[in-house]
């Protein structure tokens, strides 16, 4: 068949589609909704994938992050007593320093307490989150100082009562002022605001004691970490009606910084097994975002492969659609086929022909699908505030299946109008 032979077809199979443009529109919805289901609904996968995954990264790749967890044990004791006592546990600053000194690959510790307190500035109170960190804190937390300044080593070494505050709580505390201009009250004392960050908070960022639910985790105040030993020492007290809850707990978070990525996998079993030698109970628990991120990623081909065949499977019903469709239509021109052969038209001519109008079906269809799959995640991402990731491979792959469920499913309704006899098609009514 050479290409005038091929034109003429492809040309008459259109035409035969445009004799009943609503009945090939409805056939095409099948593939139509299929097609923009696949890109859609992989979009939508894409988006949240990348969002779990950024919020993993913002931890740091080479990072390992280790929390005090209050151990069930002395919960239980808590709570069976008829009055509270103070429990011990946690990370100490010789478990840091021990890190720093013994473990291969550390490239900088970060030991952080962490205090439940309210941020006073005139009548406005607001609970926060008191954080007494190192000044590298920016570096290994990916912050972003954007007024004034961070911490110093001075401020850590003099235990100044100096602060630095998020710009969550610098909007809630300082409408309409500088910060930078004022001190606000923690606890009993005084600090005067240095700095304003902003920085990328992810819920391993929450204290391990205590409860901060309905409180925005964007609420933090940085203050060097010996001012806050010295400030509001290791045990805090927490009082309750009839009774009291106390803690002794050094540190309640120690970030390891690695040198580079190959060495988090294998300073993680060291560093458990240090920990493990050192702690009686079990009051620690050790987050390695890398191993998250391996782990996320692994989650989402599994995500996308099931959104994938789930969206698949409308463009197979399509395309059974656009078969049974296709049958109809041989039986409807049976005459013309007779027609066709007595004058000398071969099988693989009719084959063709009814082949070509399956495929344009298909391919029509895929197109328009594209269209509308490419369209749906930016109203997604506008009214329902999700974010979207439209990705060329979803949209070849979408593409690519409608063009195959046309092929496949028109093979059998070619093969049918070619078969017929030429003398019983002439006779059909």
């Amino acid at each position: 068949m050479n290409q005038y032979q091929i034109l003429s077809t492809i040309k008459l199979g259109i035409k035969s589609l445009m004799l009943h443009k609503l009945r090939s529109i409805l056939t095409m919805l099948g593939i139509i909704f299929g097609v923009c289901s696949v890109i859609a609904m992989l979009a939508i996968g894409e988006g949240a994938a990348f969002e779990a995954q950024e919020g993993i990264k913002s931890l740091g790749s080479n990072n390992i992050i280790i929390r005090s967890v209050k151990p069930p044990e002395d919960n239980n004791n808590q709570n069976t007593s008829g009055r509270s006592f103070a429990v011990r546990y946690g990370l100490t600053f010789a478990d840091s320093s021990r890190i720093l000194d013994t473990i291969p690959g550390v490239k900088r510790v970060l030991p952080e307490r962490i205090i439940r307190e309210n941020a006073r500035f005139g009548r406005t109170i607001v609970p926060v989150q008191v954080v007494g960190t190192y000044p590298f804190y920016p570096e290994i937390a990916r912050a972003e100082v954007v007024a004034g300044r961070f911490l110093t080593v001075p401020d850590d070494r003099f235990k100044q009562n100096v602060c630095v505050v998020t710009t969550g709580l610098a909007n809630q505390l300082f409408p309409y002022q500088d910060p930078l201009k004022h001190a606000i009250k923690v606890g009993e004392n005084y600090y005067r605001v240095v700095g304003v960050i902003r920085e990328r908070n992810t819920a391993e960022q929450r204290p391990q004691s205590g409860k901060m639910e309905g409180e925005p985790i964007d609420n933090n105040v940085y203050i060097p970490l010996s001012t806050a030993t010295s400030r509001f020492g290791e045990t805090i007290v927490r009082r309750t009606s009839g009774s009291f809850e106390a803690e002794t707990v050094e540190l309640h978070r120690i970030t390891v910084q690695m040198e580079d990525d190959e060495a988090v996998l294998t300073a993680n079993n060291q560093i458990r097994r240090m920990l493990s030698a050192r702690h009686e109970k079990i009051d620690y628990e050790v987050i390695v975002p890398l191993e998250l991120l391996l782990q996320a990623k692994k989650t989402q081909a599994i995500f996308n492969a099931v959104l994938g065949s789930i969206a698949a499977i409308s463009l197979i019903v399509g395309g059974i659609g656009i078969m049974n469709i296709m049958l109809a239509t041989v039986t409807e021109r049976t005459r013309e086929i007779g027609v066709r052969r007595a004058l000398g038209a071969k099988k693989k001519d009719i084959t063709v022909q009814f082949l070509v109008e399956t495929v344009v079906l298909a391919i029509g269809g895929g197109l328009i699908g594209v269209l509308v799959g490419i369209t749906i995640p930016f109203f997604v991402t506008y009214f329902a505030d999700m974010k979207t990731i439209v990705t060329v491979w979803s949209v070849l792959v979408a593409f690519g299946i409608s063009a195959i469920v046309g092929i496949l499913f028109g093979i059998y309704p070619a093969n049918a109008a070619a078969d017929l006899d030429p003398i019983d098609a002439l006779r059909h009514e």
